[in-house]
């Protein structure tokens, strides 16, 4: 059973598709989260994967009407893991807990 579904964090503006990630694949990363209802510009998708943030790397949100997208490629691991940042070095981060998907087999 999944450890996080594609809905859990609908509520603080952020989806991915696919709701479920698997291996040598890309997710679309979909926000419209604190950071851009604050108005923030220049938002940045900061990717890492497994419980130690292996191959973390920003990654640059286009903006489209209100949401910042971003196409993420998936590594072979059990955790996609994402925070959010702008230009101005704000994050969103999940008050601390980041935001975390399973990635499927």
């Amino acid at each position: 059973m999944l450890r996080n579904s594609n809905n859990e964090y609908e509520q603080n503006g952020l989806s991915i598709q696919p709701a479920t990630p698997h291996p040598n694949s890309t997710v679309k990363i979909a926000y419209h989260g604190l950071l851009a209802q604050s108005g923030a510009h220049g938002l940045y998708a900061h990717v890492g994967f497994g419980r130690d943030w292996n191959h973390a790397q920003d990654f640059k949100m286009t903006k489209k009407s209100n949401i910042y997208e971003a196409d993420v490629p998936v590594l072979r691991a059990d955790t996609l893991n994402i925070a959010f940042k702008d230009c101005a070095d704000n994050w969103d981060n999940n008050s601390g807990r980041n935001y975390s998907f399973d990635i499927g087999h």
